[in-house]
């Protein structure tokens, strides 16, 4: 990173894992009970170890390191929200989104090593839909949490972002910022705030490298790559990523 990149990470990273810690040690106890109760009706039972999950990655991140994406995924499933993990995207979908990267030279991308994970919640649930029972069966302050969690998130990733861009030079080039999983990001979806604010913050020179995809999980992503270059006539990967990111970002964005 340059130090402009450096400096602006830090920052970031440093604002984050205090934010984590505060909504953990003022909302945890609460949630736990609801995270559990939520799981219960269609997750085999698991240890749930952390409430709301800073991505301890984070920590690894060194000046030296090039950095060429932000992907953010939803929030913190099982394995996330282990203590021996407290990682994002470190299950099923974070070794498809790795395998993704590592057979596409094209890309020149190491998922664990230029990659800046994020979520759009650190809320931890065993799948996402379960956010609204969270939101439904909590309260007020429970409700308050998951609006509160995502507009934060939402404004700090978009400025951690900005930033990156506006301090990039020929070796440390602008990343992209690649939005997985937009299910919920439209209709009723549970993440409008998240949406709308990232919207709002994100200034139009960085807008261009924003991008909207399917999930990694289940293979959403890879099936619907293959089927936009089929239709297409399979135009080379990386154009064909950046077209269909765009376009899933008019969908989402309107524009």
């Amino acid at each position: 990173m340059t130090d402009g990149q450096w400096q602006a990470f830090c920052t970031f990273r440093d604002a984050y894992k205090e934010q984590c810690a505060a909504w953990n040690a003022r909302y945890g106890e609460s949630l736990r009970p609801l995270q559990k109760a939520a799981a219960q009706k269609d997750t085999p039972d698991y240890p749930l170890e952390t409430a709301v999950v800073y991505n301890r990655a984070f920590n690894d991140v060194l000046p030296q390191d090039i950095i060429r994406y932000l992907v953010i995924g939803d929030n913190p499933g099982k394995d996330e929200q282990l203590a021996k993990n407290n990682r994002y995207l470190v299950g099923q979908s974070g070794k498809i989104a790795a395998g993704f990267f590592a057979r596409n030279p094209a890309f020149a991308t190491d998922f664990r090593k230029n990659v800046l994970i994020l979520n759009k919640t650190p809320v931890h649930t065993a799948k996402t839909a379960h956010l609204r029972q969270l939101a439904r069966n909590g309260g007020e302050d429970i409700q308050q949490l998951i609006r509160t969690s995502q507009i934060w998130t939402a404004e700090q990733t978009a400025r951690l972002h900005t930033a990156l861009c506006a301090a990039a030079d020929e070796r440390n080039p602008a990343p992209e910022l690649w939005l997985v999983g937009y299910a919920e990001l439209k209709g009723n979806g549970i993440f409008l705030p998240y949406r709308d604010v990232l919207r709002a913050t994100c200034p139009a020179g960085a807008w261009q490298r924003v991008f909207v995809f399917q999930h990694f999980s289940m293979n959403r992503f890879l099936i619907d790559l293959k089927d936009f270059r089929a239709a297409h006539g399979n135009p080379p990967l990386p154009e064909s990523v950046h077209a269909l990111g765009a376009r899933h970002r008019a969908e989402i964005f309107g524009d």
